[in-house]
């Protein structure tokens, strides 16, 4: 086996004797010294080069696959009609018959969310902590805009297809809300089955500078994270990549313009303003019904 320094185990510790007096070297030409002298340099100049870089491409997100293949491909289109009818969980919840709803379990303090988001973790596969983020856009619109009605199941809907509740390409969403590594998606250049939307953001969210690419967990294109950024968690901050930032951001959205969001047609048009897809919508409409469906036999605990 060979050590660090490169001799094997068996080789002396000790310097040999030619090692011990080294010969004197041989004079060098001027010209040699002077080769040796301008490689020294570049080589100075190589590794500075290399670090500038390296701080560049640390300060900047990278770009990943898109969203919006993988995750979507995997959901089945709902056989339904587009303004036919709403999902289970567009209408508001939280009724004596149906406590799907996070404000019942929010109502005795901040804590039960969390109990909430468990329990119907278990009902419905969806991560807990990405329940809590849509659960908390729910009831902030509540509280900001009751006429809308927006539902946590809705945007779980919109949450699984975009990025699988944050969990796109192996990442993993952490306690903070954020997945262990930026989702950015692919170039909108208008490539094949791709809009083009020229640069809006200098690269700053997305980490390209030439066109724009959605991002975070529920894919907001940078120029429209601008207008409608928020701050879920309550760090005085607004992150795409931030879960409950982006689930109120998306909220909102859906929201726009007095929009009712637990009637068929207010439903489905502000589905088709995230995403003007038919198929789109109705992929949102069958997940977003079963998880509420899924939900409905789970009771606040004290």
């Amino acid at each position: 086996m060979r050590t660090r320094t490169g001799k094997t185990e068996d080789d002396p510790i000790g310097p040999s004797a030619e090692e011990a007096a080294p010969a004197a070297p041989a004079p060098r030409s001027p010209g040699v010294a002077v080769l040796t002298r301008l490689l020294v340099v570049l080589a100075v100049l190589a590794v500075a080069g290399g670090g500038i870089w390296l701080v560049t491409r640390a300060a900047t997100p990278a770009a990943s696959p898109t969203t919006t293949e993988i995750p979507a491909l995997q959901v089945k289109a709902a056989d339904v009609r587009p303004g036919s009818v709403a999902p289970a969980g567009g209408a508001v919840a939280g009724g004596a018959e149906q406590q799907t709803s996070p404000q019942q379990a929010r109502s005795t303090g901040p804590a039960t969310l969390s109990q909430w988001a468990t329990q119907v973790a278990a009902a419905t596969g969806v991560p807990a902590r990405a329940l809590q983020a849509y659960g908390n856009a729910e009831l902030a619109m509540r509280a900001d805009q009751p006429g809308c009605k927006i539902s946590w199941a809705t945007l779980a809907g919109i949450g699984r297809i975009e990025s699988n509740h944050g969990q796109y390409a192996g990442a993993v969403l952490g306690a903070d809300g954020r997945p262990s590594k930026p989702i950015i998606g692919v170039p909108l250049d208008g490539s094949a089955g791709v809009q083009a939307i020229g640069d809006t953001d200098g690269g700053r969210y997305d980490g390209d500078a030439g066109v724009d690419r959605a991002v975070g967990p529920m894919q907001f294109i940078p120029g429209t994270w601008r207008k409608w950024a928020s701050d879920g968690n309550g760090d005085g901050l607004g992150d795409p990549q931030q879960i409950d930032d982006a689930a109120l951001a998306a909220a909102r959205y859906l929201c726009a313009g007095g929009r009712d969001m637990a009637g068929p047609g207010g439903w489905w048009a502000g589905i088709l303003s995230y995403n003007n897809s038919t198929e789109y919508a109705q992929k949102v409409f069958g997940l977003a019904d079963g998880y509420a469906k899924a939900a409905q036999p789970v009771r606040k605990q004290g």
